[in-house]
């Protein structure tokens, strides 16, 4: 399986993105699919995340602004990042928890980040 994360790059202040996460290969189900950031000198946390019951979770700083939403067709999940900030810069990360027919049991994965930097 693999994840891929896309869509990052340099906005400025007010600005919007959209973040695109992929999965591929042996894949039966996606159950749980998690966006997260991490600034430089910081943890990596939580920002938005997705059930396999399309419910959502977003952390306070982003409700309003930040949309996730997921297309089962394509095993991609996508973060619409609308009234972006300074603050929102960071390294956005894809977590992705499924079920891998081939396996004995839920399989975890991580993308390789994508870059999002919010100019003033």
């Amino acid at each position: 399986v693999q994840v891929v994360e896309s869509g990052g790059g340099l906005v400025q202040a007010g600005g919007s993105l959209r973040l695109s996460c992929n999965s591929s290969g042996n894949i039966y189900q996606i159950y749980f699919v998690g966006w997260y950031r991490q600034a430089p000198g910081q943890q990596r946390n939580l920002v938005a995340r997705i059930l396999d019951d399309d419910s959502t979770n977003y952390v306070d700083s982003v409700k309003g602004r930040f949309t996730i939403s997921r297309d089962n067709a394509k095993n991609t999940v996508y973060l619409q990042m609308n009234s972006l900030k300074p603050d929102d810069t960071a390294v956005y990360y894809c977590y992705v928890k499924l079920i891998d027919p081939t396996a004995t049991a839920p399989q975890e994965y991580w993308g390789q980040g994508t870059q999002v930097t919010v100019s003033s």
